[in-house]
């Protein structure tokens, strides 16, 4: 309906809802049956019960920070490690500590400093007077939740005790190699480098967080949230009870691998993470003398894996376009290797991200 050469809101609106569900239809088939992505759907509708659970239990401790959750949410769903970044207050620790207590299992902490040592992370051989030999002390790495606080405090000998853990699920203590216990997952806090004290963690391990999650600052109607809630007593001393179980965990992470994944989907993905590499290719010149490199193929990975995500948590057995830009800034923003001439024109990683994203072609 017309009106004075404009379409009404009202039209416009009903438009949009059946395009978009058009769009959804359009992904759900052309390889897979109706009915397999129908039964899919329903086995999600049953298998995602516990996320609002996770997500009830999470939001009486956290206020606001919708989109740090629903990180911390698909990390649990796919087993990637995590990787928060904000300034000190932004209940980045208290996050993960609530998210771990809510899951009932096994939680270790890390506290990294100057002084942390590789063998405070994954342990230590122990001589044992009693029994006259040395034993394996386990550190507080071998848990299902790990949370490595303030990363980027320590040395980078101290950082990359944890590569092996987050790439292999394994450490090896001397001559002796064991499993950590699974799940596994690391969730790790940082400041911004231009905090002082920090040292930048090697490029090797910032590539095995599947996930880097930029902490903000909350609203004015948060911090209001916030402080009448401090007022009523300590937040972070409140208990959490446990909701779901590993079980529960490792069954929906086998559904999420099951999710659909369309082949115009597929090219999506790498277009964007290849455009990250070769941005000439997608007429992209301008950000060629900004990116000293990529993203690895690793990012692929992530970027599809952490997509199936979060069509889970929004109850579809198929992936749309809008999963994959959901979670593209997280899986992109630390893989992207900026130059001197980015830095000094003041070019970060996600504007190099929104670039591509307006650019790559949306199937």
């Amino acid at each position: 309906m017309l009106q004075n050469g404009f379409v009404s809101l009202q039209t416009s609106q009903s438009f949009a809802a059946k395009n978009k569900k058009h769009l959804a239809n359009t992904y759900m088939m052309t390889t897979t049956p109706n009915s397999d992505i129908r039964a899919l759907n329903e086995r999600i509708s049953r298998q995602s019960a516990f996320v609002t659970l996770l997500t009830d239990g999470m939001s009486r401790t956290i206020v606001g920070q919708h989109h740090l959750n629903e990180a911390l949410l698909i990390g649990l769903l796919t087993g990637g490690h995590i990787l928060l970044e904000g300034v000190p207050g932004l209940a980045k620790t208290l996050a993960i500590r609530t998210l771990a207590a809510l899951v009932d299992a096994d939680f270790g902490r890390i506290q990294f400093t100057p002084d942390l040592l590789p063998a405070d992370v994954v342990g230590t051989m122990v001589y044992s007077h009693k029994e006259d030999r040395f034993s394996v002390r386990r550190g507080p790495v071998f848990a299902n939740f790990v949370l490595a606080d303030e990363i980027n405090r320590a040395p980078a000998k101290v950082q990359s005790a944890l590569l092996q853990a987050m790439q292999e699920g394994e450490v090896t203590i001397g001559e002796e190699t064991m499993r950590l216990p699974s799940p596994f997952m690391v969730m790790a806090t940082q400041n911004p480098i231009e905090q002082e004290g920090t040292y930048t963690l090697p490029e090797a391990q910032t590539d095995r967080f599947m996930l880097k999650v930029v902490v903000d600052y909350p609203t004015i109607d948060e911090e209001k949230k916030i402080l009448r809630s401090s007022m009523d007593g300590d937040i972070a001393e409140r208990k959490v009870t446990p909701v779901v179980g590993i079980d529960t965990i490792l069954q929906a992470r086998e559904t999420v691998k099951e999710v659909y994944v369309d082949e115009r989907i597929e090219q999506y993905v790498t277009d964007i993470v290849f455009a990250t590499r070769y941005p000439e290719r997608y007429h992209l010149e301008h950000l060629k003398p900004y990116i000293a490199y990529g993203g690895s193929p690793r990012a692929t990975i992530s970027m599809a894996l952490a997509a199936r995500a979060l069509a889970f948590l929004h109850g579809r057995g198929y992936v749309v376009p809008d999963d994959v830009r959901g979670v593209a800034y997280d899986v992109l923003r630390h893989r992207i290797g900026l130059t001197y001439e980015a830095e000094a024109a003041e070019i970060t990683s996600e504007s190099i991200i929104s670039d591509i994203l307006a650019k790559v072609e949306v199937p």
